[in-house]
């Protein structure tokens, strides 16, 4: 395969997005799929073209990845199905990517959540490349298929098709591990792991780890610092405020998200579940334990 030929369209991507988003063309596009789901809101949708554009669809990057995979030769009519997931703006499109790059044939089923945004990079891809083959998975048996959701969808698609090698993603959460030497700078990145895409991502930060004694409390005033005023999100941490109210448990109120010491796993949107520790061995431990429900740490 020529490598030149495999990245070019993408990098051309890339430069498209970066230029609708610098001369205002994509904004249409921006607001129907806030439209159609209020959870994504303009800054958070142009976090998430931003970071395809200079992570994924860079030249360099792309060239540096393929570097360490072996040429997958010739184009191939082997179709791979996606069933793409809708948490945050275009979290499938890697996905389409990594189909693509490899010259298979494209079968798709975006979200209902983020058919807009999906719809607008396929719009894209046709036009740069027109022998790229996207079409729709509905009423059609793959060859291959790669699927992300609840662990409920993911047993269903276990079923619905058994004799299909696939890749099936469930649900998984990521950790962060303190020392208690963080500083402010430091817990203002922690904010942004917790926070970025109001915490609906797999990536998103929901149960961090402190040494045994560790001020809580200063940790709350630091990620309250940069109140989250989306309409949705609010009502998510008013009824988990209420629930925790009405049962007792302990939290620390941090005015838009409650943090719960003593969690021994992760809570609902808004919450922060805290654990202390004694070492960092007994944590490690604990991660590999639980290694299959982890996403980042």
């Amino acid at each position: 395969m020529n490598e030149i030929r495999t990245i070019e369209p993408f990098i051309r991507l890339g430069e498209r997005l970066a230029e609708e988003l610098l001369d205002g063309t994509i904004e249409p596009v921006i607001r129907r799929s806030e439209a159609e789901n209020p959870w994504f809101s303009r800054a958070n949708v142009v976090s998430a073209i931003q970071a395809i554009c200079t992570d994924m669809l860079d030249g360099r990057n792309l060239g540096s990845w393929l570097a360490r995979y072996p040429a997958t030769g010739r184009p191939s009519d082997e179709t791979v199905g996606i069933v793409m997931a809708g948490n945050i703006p275009l979290v499938g499109f890697f996905d389409l990517l990594c189909v693509l790059i490899c010259d298979r044939r494209c079968l798709i089923k975006p979200s209902s959540k983020d058919r807009v945004l999906i719809g607008h990079i396929v719009d894209l891809l046709r036009e740069i490349e027109p022998r790229f083959s996207i079409g729709a998975l509905e009423g059609k048996v793959p060859d291959r298929l790669i699927a992300s959701g609840s662990d409920e969808a993911r047993r269903h698609f276990a079923s619905a098709y058994p004799d299909t090698p696939s890749l099936l993603r469930g649900h998984r959460y990521s950790v962060a591990v303190l020392s208690g030497q963080e500083s402010d700078r430091q817990l203002d990145g922690l904010y942004d792991d917790v926070f970025s895409y109001f915490g609906l991502g797999c990536r998103n930060v929901s149960r961090i780890f402190v040494p045994h004694g560790y001020d809580l409390r200063r940790l709350c005033r630091r990620l309250s610092a940069r109140p989250i005023t989306h309409t949705g999100y609010l009502n998510n941490y008013r009824q988990a405020r209420a629930m925790r109210l009405l049962s007792g448990t302990e939290f620390i109120d941090g005015g838009f998200f409650l943090m719960r010491p003593g969690a021994d796993k992760e809570g609902p949107l808004s919450e922060i579940a805290c654990t202390s520790y004694e070492s960092v061995g007994s944590v490690e431990r604990l991660l590999r334990e639980r290694d299959r429900e982890i996403q980042c740490v």
